[in-house]
């Protein structure tokens, strides 16, 4: 089985997270995408945050575990079709404005607290609860 590594950010700011309502899924996720060649998953997330919505994220140290990288919340995975298992490293980071630059991934997006009326698969709300009680930075 073909295994397709990714990356989700859930960048924070002022207390909320931002989400993205995917135009391909329909959903609502973190902002997030395949890992490139050579990349290592924070070189991913600082990528895919800064093409996805033109922010800047300062990625926190979420456990004093050596090698853990910075930001790292977790790892989920799930088939995603054709391109096989998705293996998906999550991450949280702050950032210092709420003005998105939005890319044609996502029809629209909002800063939450909670997932109250998204449509959403079940562990974005849980990551959203682990990034909001994350460290900061």
């Amino acid at each position: 089985m073909r295994r397709a590594f990714s990356v989700a950010i859930y960048p924070r700011f002022r207390g909320r997270a931002l989400l993205i309502r995917h135009t391909r899924l329909g959903v609502w996720l973190p902002p997030g995408g395949e890992m490139e060649a050579g990349e290592t998953p924070l070189e991913a997330a600082m990528r895919e945050l800064r093409e996805e919505t033109g922010l800047l994220g300062h990625f926190p140290r979420t456990t004093e575990i050596d090698g853990v990288p910075p930001g790292f919340l977790g790892y989920e995975e799930h088939p995603a079709g054709a391109k096989g298992m998705h293996m998906n490293f999550v991450f949280a980071c702050d950032v210092d404005t709420d003005e998105i630059t939005p890319c044609a991934e996502f029809s629209e997006w909002r800063w939450v607290d909670s997932m109250a009326g998204l449509d959403a698969p079940r562990n974005v709300g849980e990551f959203l609860h682990l990034a909001l009680a994350a460290p900061s930075t």
